[in-house]
């Protein structure tokens, strides 16, 4: 199992979309929210995703297809 950790940016049009959600049941990635400032017209969120490489590296390219920015986080997320 590999994790990795990301920072999703949400254009308007998908802040109130169940994404993290539909990212989960879609590539058998477990999604641990970290941290996250979400508001009616944007939003960002740091999670850090758990799964095999391959199934993560594909629902990040499906989270990019969306419109979604990801980003990669370094560091301890909880901490700051």
């Amino acid at each position: 199992m590999a994790k990795k950790q990301v920072m999703f940016t949400f254009p308007e049009g998908l802040v109130k979309e169940p994404i993290i959600h539909n990212l989960g049941q879609q590539f058998k990635v477990v999604t641990d929210i970290r941290r996250a400032d979400v508001s009616e017209n944007k939003g960002w969120v740091v999670l850090e995703l758990d799964g095999e490489e391959r199934e993560i590296e594909r629902g990040i390219a499906w989270m990019t297809d969306k419109g979604v920015r990801v980003d990669p986080v370094i560091g301890d997320i909880v901490e700051g």
